[in-house]
């Protein structure tokens, strides 16, 4: 549970704050080969010294005991909300098991207080080349895997290289500018990287798993396991069952618990990943005390499913928090590879028939706001017309792009919150013709002349409830939406082969965007099986933006490119935008404490909590 660049951070949000970019230097300044520091800093000067005890929002004497169940929200590369039959994460293949990060270390940990810093983990520090292209990592000689045999620069340097060739295709991307990971000697890594690197390469680097060359030299890394993988970090896998539940044991002797990164975190002895294929049935096993602590994402659920014993009996606790971060962005994403799709106009069409007022006002109890930009919260959403700086990016792609790039960044439109508003339908009717598609008595056939149909695909029923008004409007214009419900397993596969017509997705938000956006939205991605880019976004403007921010010097270049990166992705029509919550939605069973101080970016939860004795022996839990 520590606060630290995770694979799940790295793949959910292709950029989030613990893997924002970063300029290729440290401290802020130029360093000699020979220098070294105690971390990377984004720009300028890390905020704290050498000898920084621990990070400010922690408790340095929080206790360690008691166990936190909980149940997967957020996944990345190969993991299923609903399932899982492996226990590597790292590569396409199977449904990873939640909680897998904690068992692995990395070169250094981010801070909840900085989004573009990292300190020494397994490094005790780091020296730059003057050219910026040659990073050596001095590792700690205590850094110690769990089977006691200490990790080498031969494990990091087997490890880069390892995700580069046979890692999720995400890592391969990500890595393809990484030259060289060699070992000096045991305590040394080299690693090299491209002239063409990104402005954050070098932090990604820092922040990958570090494997056990000795245990991965005689398994396939590529295939699923189910056998525990020798790690080094502050947990290991303890109890399992397939698909049902995954432990995580505390290391009682974690060869790095003292370090600043992981002083008051990492607390309880025990960390249970709970998995349900429904989440009423999820819900219930919070209700029951099944699971201990619960992000809440359904409106419903928050307005009127929190009217129970235990909580009326002050046993479980609720709260909202206000969200700090940028909130990243949520939609139905069209897979614009196939051809009914093509055309942007048809897209802007469907997107009308989505009455999100009525939604918001009948389904959502009057929570979510409409989301509107790729950045909602925060610094990069584009607002208004261009800047002169923007404009210097975006006008050598005049004529490529649509004209509304350059002016009023697109919104969505508002309803009369009808249900079906009868201007928007008829506008919408507008475009699907001025687009060559043809009406026949009910039917709305597509410029082939084929009828136009469209499925929905998701692994889950949750989202019906709001689908499925949305589907009746598409048909008064003539269009069969349906939706298909798959299991896990079939829906990651055709995820992966990029065989659907509309999902809907969730991605986080970041602090300062980086170029690892282009595994969402870069056109070599868009090529890529089991990429993030599912919707298939190609785009040599789009291409050009993430890349200006990647190569970005300051926060205000960073900045300006993502606000052109967010025109541009909005006046392509490659979403219907959904909501987002200002708030952070949580509950929990009254045995916890935390510290009083939270992370700037996130709320800390659970992560920089722990298990108070007392409280869960005054509600039955002890």
């Amino acid at each position: 549970m520590a606060m630290r660049i995770t694979r799940r951070r790295l793949l959910e949000a292709a950029g989030t704050a613990a893997v924002a970019g970063a300029l290729p230097g440290l401290s802020g300044a130029a360093l000699a080969q020979d220098a070294e520091s105690h971390g990377l800093s984004t720009f300028g000067e890390l905020a704290l010294p050498p000898d920084f005890p621990h990070f400010a929002y922690v408790n340095p004497k929080a206790p360690k005991g008691g166990t936190l169940t909980i149940q997967i929200k957020r996944g990345g590369g190969n993991q299923s909300f609903d399932t899982f039959n492996t226990l590597n994460t790292y590569v396409l293949q199977g449904d990873g098991a939640a909680g897998m990060e904690a068992c692995f270390d990395s070169l250094m940990a981010g801070s909840g207080d900085e989004p573009g810093s990292l300190y020494g983990l397994l490094a005790k520090s780091v020296a730059i080349s003057p050219d910026k292209l040659s990073y050596r990592f001095r590792l700690r000689p205590e850094a110690r895997f769990h089977d006691g045999a200490r990790v080498t620069a031969r494990d990091v340097a087997f490890s880069m290289n390892l995700l580069k060739e046979k890692g999720h295709p995400s890592y391969r991307l990500l890595l393809n500018e990484l030259v060289s990971s060699e070992a000096e000697d045991d305590g040394i890594v080299l690693v090299k990287l491209s002239p063409k690197r990104s402005r954050d390469l070098h932090l990604i680097v820092s922040g990958l798993p570090v494997f056990s060359e000795k245990f991965w030299s005689t398994r396939d890394f590529t295939a699923s396991t189910l056998e525990p993988p020798l790690g080094s970090g502050p947990y290991k896998v303890g109890r399992f069952e397939q698909g049902r539940f995954i432990e995580f044991e505390r290391v009682p002797d974690y060869w790095g618990k003292n370090l600043p990164v992981n002083i008051g975190v990492n607390n309880f002895d025990r960390v249970r990943w709970e998995y349900f294929r429904d989440r009423q049935v999820a819900f219930e096993a919070f209700k029951s005390g099944v699971i201990t602590f619960q992000e809440e994402f359904t409106s419903r659920i928050w307005a009127t499913g929190y009217d129970f014993p235990a909580l009326h009996e002050g046993k479980v606790k609720k709260e909202a928090l206000p969200k700090t971060e940028p909130v990243g962005s949520q939609g139905w994403i069209y897979n614009i590879r196939r051809e009914k799709f093509a055309d942007p106009r048809i897209r802007e069409a469907l997107g009308l028939a989505f009455d999100f007022e009525w939604t918001r006002k009948t389904i959502m109890f009057g929570s979510y706001e409409r989301m509107t930009s790729y950045f909602e919260n925060s610094d990069s959403k584009a607002v208004g017309k261009p800047s002169p700086e923007e404009l210097a990016l975006l006008e050598p792609f005049r004529g490529q792009v649509p004209e509304d790039v350059f002016g009023e960044p697109w919104l969505p439109p508002v309803s009369d919150g009808s249900g079906s508003d009868r201007n928007l339908l008829r506008k919408a009717d507008e475009l699907l013709r001025a687009a060559g598609c043809k009406r026949e008595g009910n039917v709305l056939k597509l410029p082939s002349g084929q009828p136009f149909e469209i499925e929905f695909l998701d692994a889950t029923p949750a989202l019906q409830p709001h689908t499925q008004p949305f589907q009746a409007n598409l048909k008064r214009l003539g269009i069969n939406a349906t939706s298909r419900l798959v299991d896990p397993a079939q829906y990651q596969r055709r995820l992966d082969e990029f065989d659907f017509d509309i999902i809907s997705r969730a991605l986080g938000g970041s602090a300062i965007p980086s170029d690892s956006l282009r595994i969402v939205y870069g056109s070599e991605a868009a090529k890529t099986r089991g990429s993030r880019n599912v919707g298939g976004v190609s785009s040599p403007a789009i291409d050009a933006m993430i890349e200006k921010i990647g190569q970005a010097q300051s926060y205000a270049e960073v900045v300006v490119a993502a606000k052109c990166l967010d025109r541009l992705l909005r006046a392509g029509r490659y979403w219907i935008p959904m909501w987002w919550n200002d708030e952070e939605w949580l509950a929990y069973w009254d045995m916890f404490d935390r510290p009083q101080t939270k992370p700037k970016y996130s709320s800390g939860a659970p992560a920089i909590w722990w298990y108070d004795a007392e409280k869960a022996k005054r509600i039955g839990k002890a």
